[in-house]
């Protein structure tokens, strides 16, 4: 019950935040799922677009205008590989690589979708987490977890990007 009010709290404040221009909060959310029945973990990331350009911007030395009509071709292979870098995943003691599914917007937001294939039970799941955080200070990435059907939530930051766990 605790990380469901918790959940609620994280997205309302991430909608909250996202109907402003501008802002100095710097956050995103993480929701991962194992879903046994379809033999994956399903991982939904939101993303404020902003700072999300800024950083492709900075990491590959050209204007990319997510989400805009004026979206570079090629901008969504640079969001896929720039979250496989910043966002890893480690079953049972073992790195798994992410499938990129794709992307949707929901006002200011980048929601992402992302998976791992998987079909045994998970005994450990650690997930490193570090969007945004070199070109951000103060951001904040809020990981929620729904694994064996237990609930977990994290803030990681730039000086704690990993959250693990033990079933």
């Amino acid at each position: 019950m605790k990380n469901n009010k918790i959940v609620v709290l994280s997205f309302f404040i991430l909608v909250l935040l996202s109907s402003f221009g501008m802002h100095k909060f710097y956050v995103s959310v993480t929701q991962v799922d194992y879903v046994p029945s379809k033999k994956r973990v399903e991982i939904t990331s939101r993303v404020f677009i902003d700072d999300f350009n800024k950083v492709l911007e900075k990491r590959y030395n050209k204007k990319i205008y997510l989400a805009s009509n004026r979206q570079i071709e090629g901008a969504t292979k640079l969001v896929e590989s720039y979250l496989k870098e910043k966002i890893k995943v480690r079953i049972n003691q073992k790195d798994y690589d992410l499938q990129f599914l794709g992307t949707e917007i929901d006002n200011d937001v980048l929601i992402c979708y992302l998976k791992v294939s998987f079909s045994e039970k998970i005994t450990t799941f650690g997930i490193e987490n570090s969007v945004l955080t070199e070109m951000f200070r103060e951001q904040q990435n809020l990981v929620h977890t729904n694994i064996n059907n237990e609930k977990s939530s994290f803030l990681l930051t730039n000086s704690e990007t990993t959250a693990f766990l033990e079933f």
